[in-house]
């Protein structure tokens, strides 16, 4: 395999507080540890309380000074430019890092990874087309001006599943806004977002409009309960963004969120069982199932429910489990043995429910290839109605529950009958008749068959999968605050 990983830092003992590596008031390493084998590849040093204020005091400073704020576009959007000619270079280092990082295959992240050139274009475009001030006469002497002002200092803390992209999607629209920008990454995938700053520096981002700080939780929830801070940007867990939402809101800072899923995928009967089986690959199981928008309960007609589901759970034995730096991988192991028990507390959670392993289980691959990493096989839990545990939470693992549904009118109130809405989808050859659904579905995005989001499109929510929208013109919007004045 061509590998350029070494192309990057995997030891930082500093934090990036407005432009300057500086080494933090306590000094806390975290060893950064592989899931796939338990072997040390890196270390990163934590932000306390005392560095947060310093980062915070320093945006604030840097926004007021209107450096960076107050740049013409033309001139911010040329670092984007020029970050979008350098950075594509990177892509296959920064790939195998979040995979290090992470145990997600190298074959979903760099594709992935390859696709940030198209996220930045997007966010590029918007801006080119976004009335930045727009002017309204009443007469010859009267009239109003409407200008966007960016929203402030602004609070990005984004999750370990899709570390870099999750990041990109605020630090990018947020910056082109004018605002300034702290990052809060997930401490054990902190390495691709404290290497990027080498290439924002390079392409001429002004020092001071960007920090980055690994911080535990403690000192996360510190920084967006901060004064200094105008706007969250969050992508986690719904329970997280209940608590960052309610800090938010008691100071009526700005926010957004991209929270959890527990997504449905309707198949209707005039599609195959491989056919379902290969779409319920690509969207069910991506990212090693650990994925907000992944389709995790399957209703499936009752007439081809038996062909349907055991073709799926033959599917899924057929595929390649192991290290994720390997081309040809699947699935590699889950992020950590936290998240390793919680899945398999889930398994054993649908068996005591009633629900029939019809593929995958408790047990991990055989072999001692998998002894010491976070592997759970691919699961299929059968004979699952939508009011267990398990057709209910999110479970963030490679587990998909299959339902039975007589009519379709049944299948649609059951996939809006949960507490999210983020993400839905229908497995169908008849494409009027799929979007004749997903006009039924209350979630932020429907996506027919392997079709997936696309970044000129909008992406959040509905009910408890967030607030606000990311991608484009709408994630740009979510960093701009309106302002009239009239004369």
């Amino acid at each position: 395999m061509n590998t350029q990983i070494s192309q990057l830092k995997k030891n930082f003992n500093a934090l990036y507080i407005a432009g300057e590596w500086v080494k933090p008031i306590f000094e806390e390493k975290r060893t950064l540890i592989s899931s796939h084998d338990q072997s040390v590849f890196g270390s990163i040093v934590l932000a306390h309380d005392a560095d947060i204020d310093s980062a915070v005091q320093k945006a604030v400073q840097h926004f007021k000074s209107g450096t960076w704020a107050n740049k013409p576009i033309e001139q911010r959007l040329a670092v984007f430019e020029k970050l979008n000619r350098i950075a594509p270079a990177y892509d296959r280092a920064y790939a195998e890092l979040i995979t290090l990082q992470n145990g997600a295959p190298i074959s979903f992240n760099l594709p992935l990874q390859q696709s940030q050139a198209y996220l930045i274009d997007e966010f590029i475009r918007a801006a080119k087309l976004h009335p930045w001030e727009k002017i309204t006469k009443i007469d010859e002497q009267h009239g109003s001006i409407v200008r966007s002002a960016p929203v402030g200092v602004v609070a990005a803390v984004t999750p370990w599943n899709a570390p870099l992209q999750s990041a990109m999607t605020k630090i990018i629209p947020a910056l082109i806004a004018g605002c300034t920008v702290i990052l809060k990454p997930t401490p054990e995938t902190a390495l691709d977002a404290l290497n990027i700053v080498t290439l924002f520096e390079e392409a001429g981002l002004d020092k001071g409009a960007l920090s980055i700080l690994p911080a535990d939780r403690e000192a996360s929830e510190y920084l967006i309960s901060h004064s200094g801070i105008d706007k969250i940007a969050f992508t986690g867990s719904t329970s997280a963004g209940r608590i960052i939402a309610s800090i938010a809101g008691k100071q009526m800072k700005r926010g957004s969120f991209e929270l959890g899923g527990k997504s449905a995928g309707i198949i209707l009967d005039d599609i195959s069982a491989q056919e379902v089986a290969q779409h319920t690959l690509i969207r069910s199981f991506l990212n090693n199932g650990q994925a907000c928008i992944g389709l995790t309960r399957l209703f499936v007609p009752s007439a081809k429910y038996d062909e349907i589901t055991q073709t799926l759970a033959v599917t899924l034995n057929s595929l390649k489990i192991g290290n994720p730096i390997e081309e040809d991988t699947f699935l590699g192991p889950l992020f950590n043995k936290s998240q390793y028990d919680k899945v398999r507390g889930y398994i054993q959670l649908g068996v005591d429910e009633g629900a029939t392993v019809a593929c995958g289980g408790l047990d991990k691959p055989e072999g001692v290839q998998y002894e010491k990493g976070w592997y759970i096989k691919p699961t299929l839990l059968t004979h699952v109605n939508n009011n267990m545990r398990v057709a209910r939470e999110e479970i963030f693992g490679p587990v998909v529950v299959a339902i039975a549904y007589d009519t379709l009118e049944e299948a649609i109130e059951m996939a809006n009958d949960s507490e999210y809405g983020l993400s839905g989808g229908v497995f169908t050859n008849d494409t009027n008749k799929a979007i004749e659904i997903a006009r039924q579905i209350r979630t932020g995005g429907v996506y027919i068959n392997s079709q997936m989001p696309s970044f000129d499109t909008p992406f959040g929510g509905f009910k408890q999968s967030g607030m606000g929208r990311e991608f484009g013109q709408w994630g740009l919007n979510s960093f701009i605050e309106l302002q009239t004045i009239a004369f």
